[in-house]
């Protein structure tokens, strides 16, 4: 019952993105305006790790449209309980797990599928990596949305308003972008900044993701990386179930 129920809230929410075309594309807007625009001025720059500047970029690029896309899903579900879509839902026998997976894995496929478009560009310009370290960075961006969306997801059924949804996840996704190197190796900053950023849970993401597109599979980043990916979903999906059935009961 767990799988159809999911199957069923997962095509009816995917059927809405597909509908959509335009916001599907334009989605990976950002992200690709900072590969146009600011990948060719890291051309031949020592950024003080293995491989090509694009092999540096790419990879903080699709986490970066996980990181945003992820933490704003929730903004759908204050229109839906406005419009008493989630009242309606919750008095449904379908599984309050179900509820959440069906939403989250909506989400990682849209935001899979821009990734997909990303790396291809990327290819365009001039990005060169292992096809598996590509498909593990894929897998990562999966992860990285289940575990975001899923917060998102539970914070929206605790506010009542856009105005007091955006400015916490304005709040959580600035220092996650900042302190977790998505753009640049932390360790081209000074040593306490690095020290920093070893509390952001993205941080272990990104290192991990840089491995696999150099061919690096066997390393503590790539461990880290996929333990704390893990491990954060879990807990997250773990922690969106309870809301969902919970909040307004």
């Amino acid at each position: 019952m767990l799988f159809q129920d999911t199957a069923l809230i997962y095509g009816r929410y995917l059927r809405q993105s597909l509908r959509s075309r335009i916001a599907l594309l334009f989605g990976v807007l950002t992200p690709l305006l900072y590969l146009l625009f600011f990948g060719p001025l890291l051309t031949d720059l020592p950024l003080g790790g293995r491989g090509s500047s694009w092999q540096v970029l790419v990879p903080g690029l699709l986490l970066q449209l996980g990181l945003f896309g992820a933490l704003f899903a929730g903004f759908l579900i204050i229109i839906e309980k406005s419009q008493g879509v989630v009242e309606r839902m919750r008095v449904t026998p379908v599984s309050r797990l179900a509820l959440l997976l069906g939403r989250v894995l909506r989400d990682a496929t849209v935001f899979v599928f821009q990734a997909v478009l990303l790396v291809l560009a990327a290819v365009a310009m001039g990005l060169r990596a292992p096809l598996a370290g590509v498909l593990i960075g894929f897998a990562f961006v999966a992860l990285l949305t289940v575990s975001l969306a899923s917060l998102s997801y539970a914070l929206a059924m605790k506010v009542r308003t856009p105005q007091e949804f955006g400015p916490l996840i304005n709040a959580v996704s600035m220092p996650s972008m900042l302190l977790s190197g998505l753009m640049l190796p932390i360790t081209l900053g000074p040593s306490w900044l690095d020290v920093l950023s070893h509390v952001m849970p993205l941080r272990y993401l990104v290192d991990a993701m840089r491995d696999a597109y150099v061919g690096s599979y066997a390393t503590p980043h790539m461990l880290y990386g996929v333990v704390v990916a893990v491990a954060l979903a879990g807990l997250a999906v773990t922690v969106g179930t309870r809301v969902f059935r919970t909040s307004g009961a």
